[in-house]
C-alpha cells in the first residue's frame, strides 16, 4: 500500500466570515482562525482546509475572485496569511486553500482586460461568442438561475458564466490560462500551504460548439451539463496540472465534481493516471431533494443512503 499522510488524515473546514473574529467587527477574519488553532488542535484536527479568502467583491461568498494573491480586506491581509501558515505548521497540522479557476470575478484584471476589446490579448481568456437574432449563444441556463450568457455592450458578444453573472469562466483551452493557474498555485505551495480543495474541477472543459440542452417540461432554460461536465479535455488538463505543479510537491488534492458516477471519478483518483488524490460528489447531499428543484424538500428513506454507500465503496475500493 502506497501510505501517504493526507489518506490518514482528520480535515476541519472553516468558513472564515463565520468562523472566529478577532477584531471585533462582527466579521470572522485570519486572525480569529490563528486564535482557535490551539482548540482545532485539541479537536484532533490534522488539516484545515479554508474556503476562500482571496480578493473578492463577494458576489458568491469569496468564489468570485478578483485577485488569487491577495487577501480580502474584511479577512485580513497577507502578513496573517502568513502567520496563519506558520502557527499551523507550528501545531504540526497542515493548511489547505480552495482553487477557483473555472471561474474568476468580473472585477478580476484579466476580464476587465478581456472584455475592453475584440482584439485584447486577453480576450481569448474567456468564452466569448455572437448570439443570433438577439439571443444567446445556446439555452444553458445558469446554476444560480437565468441564462449561462450576458450580454456585454462594449462587443456586442456574450459571455458564459456558469454560475453568477459576475463570474465568468476561464478559456482552459487557452494555454496561456492554464500557465497562467499554474504559476499561481506554485506560488501559493512556495508560500507553504498544503494542498487544494479544487472548486467545480470537472467543468473546466466544455464539448466544443456548446450545444444546446434538454430543456425540461417547465424550465425556460436548457440543461448544459452533459457539455459541461467531466468534458472532454478535463483529464488531459488534470494530468498537465498533475505533471507541471502538482507532483513537484508532497501536498492534498480533493476535486468536487458534482454529476459524478463512481467509475467516471475512478478515473480523477486512480494512482497510475496522476491526476487528483481524492474527489467528492453530492449523491448522499441530493437525496433529500427534488431532482430538477433543490429547493424543493423529498422523502428519503436510509436504504437509499446505504445503497449510495456501497456503490461508491465497491466502485471504488480497489
Amino acid at each position: 500500500m502506497d501510505q501517504k499522510w493526507w489518506k490518514e488524515a482528520i480535515v476541519y473546514q472553516i468558513y472564515p466570515r463565520s468562523f472566529k473574529d478577532g477584531n471585533g467587527d462582527g466579521i470572522g477574519d485570519l486572525p480569529g482562525v490563528i486564535q482557535k488553532l490551539d482548540y482545532l488542535k485539541n479537536l484532533g484536527v490534522d488539516v484545515i482546509w479554508l474556503c476562500p479568502v482571496y480578493k473578492s467583491p463577494n458576489d458568491d461568498n469569496g468564489y468570485d475572485i478578483s485577485d488569487y494573491q491577495d487577501i480580502m480586506d474584511e479577512f485580513g491581509d497577507m502578513k496573517d496569511m502568513e502567520k496563519l501558515l506558520e502557527e499551523t505548521h507550528k501545531k504540526d497540522m497542515k493548511l489547505i486553500m480552495d482553487l477557483v479557476v473555472n471561474h474568476t470575478s468580473d472585477e478580476h484584471p484579466w476580464f476587465i482586460e478581456s472584455r475592453s476589446s475584440l482584439d485584447n490579448p486577453y480576450r481569448d481568456f474567456y468564452i466569448w461568442r455572437k448570439g443570433e437574432n438577439s439571443l444567446p449563444p445556446n439555452n444553458w441556463g445558469s446554476v444560480f438561475g437565468g441564462s449561462a450568457w450576458e450580454y456585454d455592450e462594449r462587443t456586442q458578444e456574450y459571455y458564459l458564466h456558469l454560475f453568477s453573472k459576475k463570474q465568468p469562466d476561464l478559456n482552459w483551452e487557452n494555454p496561456r490560462v492554464r500557465e497562467e493557474v499554474y504559476k499561481m498555485m506554485k506560488w501559493w505551495f512556495d508560500k507553504g500551504i498544503n494542498g487544494f480543495r479544487m472548486d467545480t474541477v470537472n467543468m473546466f472543459s466544455k464539448v466544443p460548439g456548446l450545444p444546446d440542452g434538454k430543456i425540461i417540461k417547465g424550465y425556460k432554460y436548457g440543461d448544459g451539463s452533459p457539455y459541461f461536465l467531466n468534458g472532454p479535455r478535463i483529464h488531459e488538463y488534470l494530468q498537465e496540472m498533475n505533471k507541471k505543479v502538482l507532483s513537484k510537491y508532497d501536498i492534498m488534492t480533493v476535486g468536487e465534481t458534482p454529476g459524478t458516477a463512481p467509475q467516471i471519478a475512478a478515473k480523477y483518483v486512480h494512482q497510475d493516471r496522476h491526476e487528483l488524490n481524492m474527489v467528492f460528489h453530492f449523491e448522499l447531499m441530493d437525496i433529500d431533494h427534488d431532482p430538477i428543484n433543490k429547493w424543493e424538500p423529498k422523502e428519503w428513506k436510509l436504504t437509499e443512503l446505504k445503497e449510495i454507500f456501497t456503490k461508491w465503496y465497491e466502485g471504488l475500493k480497489e
